[in-house]
């Protein structure tokens, strides 16, 4: 077996990191060189249609998948106004159902206005932009985003702020 002096490591260590920084401008510009659409900071998510704002009861969640068909999500018309929500009293809003701690379902307490997991008990608050308010959980519900026509009473679903349990990305 061979070995190598400290000299003679770190020379050759650092001719190695001098040639990857000279070959680095290269692969900045190729990356540059892509279209480059301003102020896009979220995914290109697709857009879904959800349910009619008036067949919606207060306080009683109305369930589906948003981004796919994996991603199980909570629609609610909270009753009042709340931060971030839509219709026509701007209360209406949506989360995912997978809490940010380990994945497990969440369930909504309609009697208490908060999701609740079942594993190990963190609480979040949908009427506060799904805030974690105690257990596990160190992170938000992930939000659905949605968009409200006026016209034909239409919410859908636009887009996920947070990172769905488990992703990387929101869109597989």
């Amino acid at each position: 077996m061979t070995s190598i002096s400290r000299r003679v490591f770190l020379k050759v260590g650092g001719g190695v990191a001098a040639s990857v920084a000279i070959g680095v401008p290269e692969l900045t510009q190729a990356a540059t060189s892509l279209p480059v659409v301003e102020g896009r900071v979220n995914l290109p998510y697709q857009m879904k249609a959800i349910t009619n704002a008036q067949k919606l009861q207060v306080n009683t969640p109305f369930s589906f998948f948003y981004p796919d068909a994996a991603s199980p999500c909570a629609l609610i018309k909270m009753g009042a106004p709340v931060p971030g929500g839509v219709g026509p009293e701007r209360d209406i809003v949506a989360y995912s159902m997978l809490c940010t701690h380990m994945g497990c379902p969440v369930a909504y307490d309609a009697g208490q206005k908060l999701f609740k997991c079942p594993c190990h008990f963190s609480i979040f608050d949908p009427e506060n932009i799904g805030q974690m308010v105690s257990g596990q959980a160190t992170e938000n519900l992930p939000s659905i985003v949605l968009e409200y026509n006026p016209k034909d009473d239409s919410v859908r679903a636009v887009a996920v702020e947070g990172l769905i349990y488990g992703r990387q990305s929101n869109l597989l």
